[in-house]
């Protein structure tokens, strides 16, 4: 889930708007987009890269390490479906809004292929300096820059706007990774948290959850295990109970899933948790550069 430099991307969906504009992004950066899916195009080139009739057929021509799904709701499972049986290792799934069923079955298929997803609804994974999958601005240098801070953010908002905070006091980033803001992803907090406690290049972690559901809960009983430090910011502080607040993830049901339940878990475990946005970059203003 931490895109290196080399790896090979497919983007299925390739020849829409947003899939041709994040693609040239995504190259200009750096990422290796080798490959592009739209069924109906088939057999044409666009942005110097072929277009194949599915991820399965793509595979047995060019090796693909992560594919991004720029693909809607109704079309997104058979997208990801095809690339989880084209064997790709990790795939980036930015389409929201897709039906509970689907993301179930996408989730079960993946887990038996030992296919990582990230998402859905996710704005993508950066690697400043390598390179980024998705819809993060990983290619404006003001935002994201080589550093030694991993960062894990449900919010692409949010997690932009603490990766320029981060970039403007001169820690800058080893890596991002979005998880997304569904209530199904196949990401959570915990296994980015555990990717980055791995990663020798990330001396310290900004963690940015949101209330709704435990995932920040259940990352702090890893965080205890830790010896690098993190700083998080949760939003929904002042949201009132029983309601879902922006993403489909964010409802707080029967005390659980609260902004205090998930402070508190943080603090125990050793998290710094901060009131704004902007404390993030403080908080970790003595890790290295």
């Amino acid at each position: 889930m931490i895109y290196r430099s080399g790896q090979k991307v497919l983007v299925q969906g390739i020849t829409g708007k947003q899939g041709t504009f994040w693609s040239q992004k995504m190259m200009e950066m750096g990422a290796s987009v080798v490959a592009g899916v739209n069924p109906k195009r088939a057999g044409e080139t666009h942005l110097g890269v072929p277009v194949f009739a599915s991820a399965v057929e793509a595979t047995r021509q060019i090796a693909c390490d992560i594919s991004v799904i720029f693909v809607p709701p109704m079309l997104a499972r058979d997208a990801i479906v095809d690339a989880i049986d084209a064997g790709i290792g990790c795939v980036v799934v930015l389409t929201e809004h897709i039906p509970a069923q689907h993301v179930l079955e996408i989730h079960a298929r993946a887990k038996r292929a030992g296919c990582r997803i990230v998402g859905p609804n996710t704005a993508g994974i950066v690697t400043p300096g390598e390179g980024f999958v998705g819809i993060m601005p990983g290619h404006n240098p003001n935002i994201f820059k080589p550093g030694h801070v991993g960062v894990i953010s449900r919010s692409g908002s949010l997690g932009t706007l603490i990766c320029l905070n981060l970039t403007r006091a001169g820690l800058g980033q080893s890596a991002f990774i979005g998880i997304g803001g569904d209530p199904m992803i196949g990401t959570t907090t915990r296994d980015a948290l555990e990717a980055l406690d791995r990663d020798e290049r990330t001396h310290a972690i900004a963690m940015i959850g949101e209330i709704g559901g435990t995932m920040e809960e259940e990352a702090a009983e890893y965080a205890r295990t830790m010896r690098k430090p993190i700083a998080s910011f949760i939003a929904g502080r002042s949201s009132p109970p029983d309601k879902k607040m922006g993403h489909a993830g964010a409802i707080v049901t029967g005390g659980r899933g609260g902004y205090a339940s998930k402070r508190e878990a943080l603090e125990q475990a050793g998290v710094r948790v901060v009131d704004t946005p902007h404390e993030i970059a403080i908080a970790l203003a003595g890790v290295s550069a």
